[in-house]
Formats: structure tokens, C-alpha cells, sequence
């Protein structure tokens, strides 16, 4: 594989996923690798253009911070400086990566070295006009400089002002088809001058020509506006210069601006026109009939920007530019242009949008609704009334403005258009009974819901719109979901309910009347959906659905077979009866029911919801038992569901049923720290120290064969909150602790339950009590279930415990009153039993550091007080006992030397010597030590 196929691998990958990738690797490194490849002459165009389309995508990944985008912007100008001057395209791509870079990165906003030296550069390149000193092959890259130069100068206004009259001579010099880019560059610089002094107090004359003349630097300082686009609607919020400045000179230079735009491509003359548009906008001098001689050219277009750019106009202008007839014309065209059969149908859609919210001379309403010109009549529109073999787009599109049409028009003429209409309606009615597509059900359903957005109110036309649809239904009941979102969305929408509960009403009687071969098992299904979404109305009686389901039920063999998704379908429609605001008048007939599937539903799952629904009517009130139903809808979608929960009719009790899976730590514990002393009145049983020290050694190894002695260790921590949790856990209750080990050398740990955890108030204190198989270091994972406010319950993880060695670390089970010789006895005992026991598994070990005296006493307060059996500090001797369980003792013998701290080490299990070693080193770490096994 060459080096271009892994590059173009790599950068595949980046720009697929730059996450994702990054993930392997750092974005520092891979612009390294970039740029260094980018300097390798042996690479040819291609991969460097393939290198530097990263720039251009993703300049802010690469290039995260201001520093690192100015030293990238001056590796690729080295790249472009070294570049041979017949590698045009890889030049352009170069200069477009340098200004991408210099302006995402902020080193144009931050007025960086390097910004100001590429627009030195830049303006360097575009002043070689006609191409007389390079060449005509390097034409391209004059064209690219105007570009980064337009670019910059839009992104951080102000730049250019002070180069006006440099622009405009360079303008008038160039001959060549890079006109058209020097003439957009001159138009937005000054534009955004002359926006600039519109923030200015008392503009005179003088320093309105003065923009005009300017020759001098870019202008740094004053481009701290930071303007944006003029607003759309400029006559309204456009600022203005002061009235009574002499515009001779710009009224010449725009008229020459003007006649020379006719040589330019549909895309630039239309910038150029939006830009002189806002110019005229701002300087009341120049009056907008500076476009006057534009305008049968305008009206005349086919290009879509350039008729956009003539309706910006025309919304700026209205009668200060176009008379009534030019408003009538320009309308007649843009119907004309609507339906042209060369024209592409997104076109055409522009087309229709332009005729419904076209910018009129007077409007009669100035609200933000939509509302149809007074000049769109139904003669004018008599040739976009939709047909059947339109495209969907066009189809819908033409409807709408149709109605709208028909609305507003004469009583005759709308009678007549709105027969139209409906006629095509039955007809998309009448294709879909005929077993029409996917497709055209979503199609025709959209156009009805238009239809009916304006004529709903119409009895006579609504009436068989819905006798229609119910007679559809009977025969083809998959149209359920389509009919239902038909009545939710025009019930969203229109203030009065009324069609959508007829029309429910309607689908209702007809499942009544269906002959039992059409209650099938797939008819049935989508006939509870609907009856369903039928039980919400509350203006509509439901005793009706509650006999059909219970006759259902009972001659049916629908509770022997058990399926779930339609007995879930049943509980659905009967959750929606609970909530129903007349459920009084059919609380025994829907108990009856509730009771019947309760005994007879071969299904537990069914069984038990439906046991839980009798309950909630038997016992509760009807505004308590809405308020338990409706919580479990307000709580939001969880992670995970139960099985009950993977259909959307079960979506509201399994909320409350499910615990949720939380996406961040909720709870962490955090360790309390706690003297030896106290960790041993509840770690182990004391034995009394009666007799010699051998008798009671006897007697404590004895008690090693008792189960449970001295087996466990007791660890407190704080139940805390982590940082940057959901309000919604400040308050949590009844948290079960559950923990698992990574390793088989402790037993398993009980659950531990804590009441609650208020954020505001002190953190409980948790009890881990660990039962060593061996005395190892170990960690926890834990998890959480608990239960918020609003009654739902949660499962999170929290932060992994790690049990650090001296944790395990006990004193031996010696009552507090027992005396320091009888202790040392004890310890004397223990170390002669490991230094002449089993080998194989007693061990004696050396440790050696160095420190103060002063360290020492620290070293020794901190560490070892609470396992202090000797303290003989005028012999320089410590002597120190630890008791790891279950059965299992570290001690040490702490001497002080002339030259070092030796620490004698002796253990009955010779497996602990590492941990031991470790330890040592960790609480010696600032002293150098040395380690001797013995």
C-alpha cells in the first residue's frame, strides 16, 4: 500500500468521525504529521490537496487555540512559498486553508502578525490586474485572493474601507473575467464603510467622500462593530446616514456599478444587487430608482437568485421603485413561472413560496401569519390548481395556496373553487380505497389535513369527508394510525375540537357495527388503537367500547391463547377509560371487565396490570387515580424498559414499574478517615489477658478455628453526591448499596441499606464490613438502586472503592488496659513463632531508610500509634504488631542506627512481604531506602 492510499485511509477516517479518530491519536501529532507531509516534495498535488481539505473542514480541531492557528497559518504559507508556480490548484487550495485557518482561529479578530502579513500579501496578488507580470496561468490565483479577501473582510467588516480608491482604480484596470470578483470585493468594502458611519454622530460631507478616497493601511481599529447582515426587513430597522450629504460621487460610482453588472454570472449579479440594495437603504441621498433601468431585465429572468435578489428589492423599496403595474406583472410572472414545464420542481416550489409570501406595495396585514396577497385572485391562480398527477411537493404546495385562494374570494367564485377542491380530495380518497401505495396514503392524508385547516367549519363538506373515511376503515383497517394522526394533529391546531370527535364518533360506531369475521387478530389490533385514542375524548360515551371488548373477551378465544400484544392493546384502551371524566356512569360494566381478564387472561404479565387497574378504580377517587396514572407520563422515556414496557399502550405504568439506568454517578463514597483504636472494638473480639502472655498466645491461636473470629474488617466512608448531578437527585430515598469484588480474596459483601441522601445535609456514614480470604488490597464496584421524588427508581454506578493495604491493618485483640510488658510479651511470642516456623510460610525481612530524628517521630506518630506495642525511645527501639484477618500478623522491630533507620519485618505469611515493602516505601517515599531480605 503507498503512502497516498494510508493518507487518504486516515483521512477518510478523520473526516467520517473526528472524534472517533482522535480517540487513537492527538489532534498536536496528527497536524505534525499533516504539515511534515505537506513539506515533503516527493508527494504530489493530489495527496496535498487531499492533506490540506482537513484545514478546510475541521480548522478549529486541528487548531484549537489562537497560538496554534497562527504557527499552522505560517507552516502553510512556507508550504505555498515553496510551492512551483505550475501546481495552480494546490496554491489555491493552500491560500483557502491560510485564511480558513487565520479567521476560525481568531488570529484575524485578535489583529495577529500573521493575519495582517497574508492581507498584505493578498492585496499584493490582486494588484497584478490583467495579468501583466504573471502571467495568464496564474490567473486563478488572483481569483482566490479576491475570494479570501472578500471573506475576511465579511467576517471581521471594517477592513477595507481605508483601501477604497485603491479597489475601485484596480476595478476600472482589470479587463479580464476576474472583474466580477473585483467589483464584489469594492461593493462589500463599501458597503460595510458606509455602515460603519452610520454609527457615527454628525457625519459631514468631508468625511463621507473621504471613505470613497481612502488609500491607506487596512483598518484595524475600526472594524470593532463587529457588524452583521442588515436585517431582512430594512425599512424597519436599517440604519440610516444623516439626509443632506452630497452624494454625487457615490450616485456615479453605483450607477457605474449597475451598468457593468449585466457582465456578470446570475450568482454575482445577484450579491452585487443585494449589496447595492442595502447601500441605497442606508444613504437617504440616493433614491431607489437608481434601479429603475434594472428592472425589465429583472422581470424577465429565469435564474432563481437573480428574481430573489429582484423580491429583496422590491421588499426594501415596495412603491418608492415599483409601480402597480410592475407589482401586477411581476406576480402574473411568477405564476407563469410556477408551472413551467422545463423548470425542475424544486423551482417551481420557489416559485409558488415566492407567489404566497410575495412582498406587496401595500399590505393589508403586517402580522408575521400567513396571509395571501390581494393580488392573487382566483382567475390569477385558476392554472395552479392542484391534479392528481402532480408530483407530491407540487401537489401540496398548490393546494394550500389554493385554499387560501378560495377562502378570501367572492361567495361565487369560492363556491366553485372549493367544489374543486374537494372533488380532488374524494379523488385522493377514492385511490387510497383502491389499495393505493404507502406513499400516497401519507400523501393524500397531508393534502386532507390542509383541506380540512380551512374548511373544516363547512358541515356539509366535513360530513362526508368523514362518512367517507369511515367507510374507507371498514374495509381497510391498517389505515388506523394514519386516521388517528389525522385527528391529533387537527385538534392541535384548530381551537374547536369538533370534527375530530365526530370523526371519532364515526370510527367508533363502526367497529360497533363490524360483523364478527372482521375481528380478526391483525383487524383487532388496529381497532384497539383507535378505540384507544377514542377513550380520551371526553365528550364521547364509552360504555359502547367496554361491551364490545367484554363480548370480545368472553366468545372469543382470546384469553385461552394469551397473547400479549393484544392483551396489552385491552389494557391500554382501559387505562385510557380509568382517566375518562365520566367513568361513573360505566364504573361496573368496565370493573366487570377488569375482573374478567384479571381471572381469565392466560397471560400473568396481563393479569397483574389488570389486577392493578381494578385496584386503582375499586379504591381511589377519580382525581387521584388520574394523578397516579398521568406520573408515570410526565417522568420522561427511560433507558431501559421492562418487557411490559416495549409497547407504547404500557409506556406509563412502566415508568413506574422500571428502574431507570442514570448516564453519569449520582452517588460516590469517600472515605472516613479513623484512628486503629477505633477500628478494633468492633473488628474483633478482646480476649481478656488473664495469666502468662504463652497462655493467652494459646488461646488466641485457639480461637482461629472459631468461625468468624476476628474476620472482618470495618470500613467507614461518607454516602455523598458526585459533582454535576441532576437536580433531580438533590433528594434521594430508600438506596440499596450493592458491591462486587474483582478478585475471589474476600467473601461476598452484604447489601447495605441507607434511608436517604439530602444534598443539603450531612452524608450518612456507611458501614463496609470485608471478610478476608487472604489480606490482600482489593476494589469494589458499586451500584446503586434508589428511588427519587417524583416516585420513580433509579439504578446508577458509582465510583470504584479500592481497599488500599493498611487498611486491612488491625490491632491484636488486647483489651486497653493491658499492660505495655504484657503486649511486649505477646509481640516476643509471635516473632520467635514466625523466625523458627514453617518456611514455607513464615519470613524475615530487612527494611533500611534514612531520616531525621524529628522525621521519625512523625514518621512513627502517624503510622504506627495505633499498632504500638514498645515505645523505648531512649533505646531508639519501636516495636509494632498488625493483625491482617483472618489469621495473619506483620511485625516490626523499628531500631534507629548511626547511618539509617533499620526496620526488622517478620510475618507468618511470607505472600505479604511485597504489600509490606510497598507500604514501607510509601510512608518513607522522601528517604532513600534500601531492602535486604533475611
Amino acid at each position: 500500500m503507498t503512502i497516498a492510499d494510508l493518507w487518504d485511509q486516515k483521512i477518510s477516517a478523520f473526516l467520517l468521525s473526528p472524534s472517533q479518530f482522535l480517540a487513537t491519536t492527538t489532534s498536536e501529532s496528527f497536524l505534525a504529521e499533516l504539515l511534515h507531509e505537506l513539506r515533503n516534495d516527493k508527494a504530489n498535488d493530489q495527496l496535498k490537496i487531499l492533506l490540506v481539505s482537513v484545514l478546510l473542514e475541521h480548522p478549529t480541531i486541528l487548531c484549537p487555540s489562537s497560538s496554534v492557528g497562527e504557527e499552522t497559518a505560517l507552516e502553510l504559507l512556507s508550504v505555498f512559498s515553496h510551492t512551483p508556480q505550475k501546481s495552480i490548484i494546490l496554491k489555491c487550495n493552500v491560500m483557502l486553508a491560510i485564511t480558513n485557518v487565520i479567521i476560525c482561529t481568531s488570529c484575524l479578530a485578535n489583529h495577529t502578525k500573521m493575519a495582517e502579513d497574508w492581507l498584505d500579501l493578498l492585496f499584493q496578488m490582486i494588484q497584478d490586474t490583467n495579468d501583466y507580470r504573471c502571467g495568464l496561468s496564474q490567473q486563478p490565483i488572483r481569483a482566490t485572493a479576491c475570494e479570501c479577501l472578500r471573506e475576511m473582510e465579511t467576517c471581521s467588516p471594517g477592513l477595507l474601507p481605508q483601501k477604497l480608491e485603491a479597489l475601485y482604480l484596480l476595478k476600472q484596470q482589470e479587463t479580464t473575467v476576474l472583474h466580477q470578483s473585483y467589483c464584489m470585493l469594492y461593493t462589500l468594502g463599501l458597503k460595510n464603510a458606509i455602515r460603519i458611519l452610520t454609527s457615527q454622530k454628525d457625519v459631514t460631507d468631508l468625511e463621507f467622500k473621504s471613505i470613497l478616497g481612502g488609500n491607506e493601511g487596512f483598518a484595524w481599529k475600526s472594524n470593532q462593530l463587529r457588524l452583521t447582515l442588515l436585517p431582512i426587513n430594512m425599512m424597519v430597522q436599517v440604519p440610516r446616514l444623516p439626509p443632506g450629504l452630497d452624494c454625487k460621487e457615490l450616485k456615479s460610482i453605483m450607477s457605474s456599478l449597475l451598468e457593468e453588472s449585466y457582465l456578470q454570472t446570475p450568482i454575482s449579479q445577484s450579491a452585487l444587487l443585494r449589496e447595492l440594495v442595502e447601500i441605497v437603504a442606508m444613504v437617504p441621498g440616493l433614491s431607489p430608482t437608481l434601479f429603475k433601468s434594472q428592472l425589465l431585465r429583472l422581470f424577465g429572468t429565469a435564474d432563481v437568485s437573480l428574481m430573489h435578489a429582484t423580491l429583496f428589492m422590491k421588499d426594501t423599496f415596495t412603491d418608492s421603485l415599483f409601480s402597480a403595474e410592475d407589482e401586477n406583472f411581476l406576480l402574473k410572472r411568477l405564476v407563469g413561472t410556477a408551472q413551467h414545464p422545463l423548470l425542475r420542481v424544486p423551482e417551481k416550489l420557489f416559485y409558488m413560496e415566492c407567489i404566497l409570501h410575495f412582498p406587496e406595495n401595500r399590505p393589508i396585514s403586517s402580522s408575521g401569519e400567513e396571509s395571501l396577497p390581494v393580488l392573487v385572485t382566483p382567475r390569477l391562480a385558476v392554472s395552479l390548481h392542484p391534479t392528481v398527477f402532480n408530483d407530491s411537493a407540487t401537489m401540496l404546495c398548490r393546494l394550500n395556496l389554493l385554499c387560501l385562494v378560495h377562502l378570501e374570494a367572492d361567495e361565487g367564485e369560492a363556491d366553485k373553487g372549493i367544489s374543486y377542491l374537494f372533488e380532488h380530495i374524494m379523488a385522493l380518497l377514492k385511490i387510497i380505497d383502491n389499495d393505493g401505495s404507502r406513499d400516497v396514503v401519507v400523501i393524500s392524508f397531508r393534502a386532507l389535513f390542509i383541506f380540512l385547516m380551512h374548511f373544516s367549519g363547512m358541515e356539509e363538506l366535513s360530513e362526508k369527508v368523514i362518512d367517507k373515511l369511515c367507510d374507507m376503515y371498514s374495509r381497510h383497517s391498517r389505515l388506523a394510525p394514519n386516521l388517528i394522526g389525522l385527528a391529533n394533529r387537527i385538534q392541535e391546531h384548530l381551537d374547536d375540537p369538533v370534527w375530530s370527535v365526530k370523526l371519532l364518533i364515526g370510527l367508533q360506531k363502526c367497529i360497533m357495527e363490524m360483523p364478527p369475521p372482521q375481528l380478526t387478530i391483525h383487524n383487532l389490533s388496529w381497532h384497539l388503537k383507535v378505540l384507544k385514542r377514542v377513550a380520551k375524548e371526553g365528550q364521547i360515551t364509552q360504555r359502547n367500547t367496554i361491551y364490545l371488548l367484554l363480548n370480545i373477551l368472553i366468545n372469543s378465544n382470546l384469553c385461552e391463547r394469551g397473547n400479549w400484544q393484544v392483551g396489552n392493546a385491552v389494557l391500554a384502551v382501559c387505562r385510557n377509560l380509568l382517566e375518562h371524566p365520566s367513568i361513573d356512569q360505566v364504573f361496573i360494566e368496565l370493573a366487570d371487565l377488569l375482573q374478567y381478564i384479571s381471572v381469565h387472561y392466560d397471560g400473568m404479565d396481563i393479569k397483574d396490570h389488570a389486577r392493578f387497574y381494578y385496584t386503582l378504580l375499586t379504591n381511589l377517587s377519580w382525581e387521584k387515580r388520574t394523578g397516579v396514572l398521568a406520573k408515570g407520563l410526565d417522568g420522561g422515556r427511560a433507558k431501559e424498559r421492562s418487557h411490559s414496557a416495549i409497547m407504547a399502550e404500557s409506556e406509563g405504568i412502566a415508568s413506574n414499574l422500571t428502574v431507570h439506568k442514570t448516564n453519569r454517578h449520582v452517588l460516590q463514597l469517600i472515605k472516613v478517615q479513623e484512628k486503629a483504636s477505633q477500628r478494633s472494638s468492633e473488628s474483633s473480639e478482646l480476649l481478656e489477658t488473664t495469666g502468662e502472655a504463652e497462655n493467652w498466645l494459646e488461646v488466641y491461636q485457639g480461637q482461629f478455628q472459631t468461625p468468624g473470629f476476628g474476620s472482618e474488617v470495618t470500613l467507614r466512608y461518607n454516602l455523598t453526591h458526585a459533582k454535576d448531578t441532576d437536580p433531580l437527585f438533590d433528594k434521594v430515598f430508600t438506596i440499596c448499596l450493592h458491591f462486587e469484588l474483582k478478585d475471589s480474596n474476600y467473601a461476598k459483601v452484604n447489601d447495605i441499606h441507607v434511608p436517604c441522601v439530602f444534598r443539603d445535609r450531612k452524608p450518612p456514614v456507611v458501614k463496609v464490613k470485608l471478610k478476608p480470604f487472604q489480606p490482600y488490597p482489593t476494589t469494589l464496584c458499586v451500584s446503586a438502586i434508589f428511588t427519587t421524588q417524583d416516585g420513580r427508581s433509579w439504578h446508577s454506578r458509582l465510583p470504584d472503592v479500592s481497599v488500599s493495604f493498611p487498611e486491612i491493618f488491625l490491632p491484636l485483640p488486647l483489651p486497653p488496659n493491658t499492660s505495655c510488658e504484657f503486649k511486649e510479651q505477646v509481640f516476643d511470642c509471635i516473632w520467635e513463632a514466625a523466625a523458627s516456623g514453617n518456611p514455607d510460610k513464615s519470613a524475615i525481612s530487612l527494611f533500611c531508610f534514612k531520616t531525621a530524628d524529628e522525621s521519625l517521630a512523625d514518621l512513627i506518630k502517624t503510622h504506627f500509634q495505633g499498632y504500638l506495642i514498645t515505645d523505648q525511645q531512649s533505646k531508639r527501639l519501636w516495636k509494632v504488631l498488625f493483625f491482617l484477618p483472618p489469621m495473619c500478623h506483620v511485625l516490626l522491630k523499628i531500631t534507629q542506627a548511626e547511618d539509617a533507620i533499620q526496620v526488622s519485618i517478620a510475618t507468618d505469611n511470607w505472600e505479604l512481604l511485597p504489600f509490606v515493602n510497598s507500604y514501607l516505601q510509601n510512608i518513607t517515599d522522601h528517604c532513600s531506602t534500601t531492602v535486604t531480605d533475611g
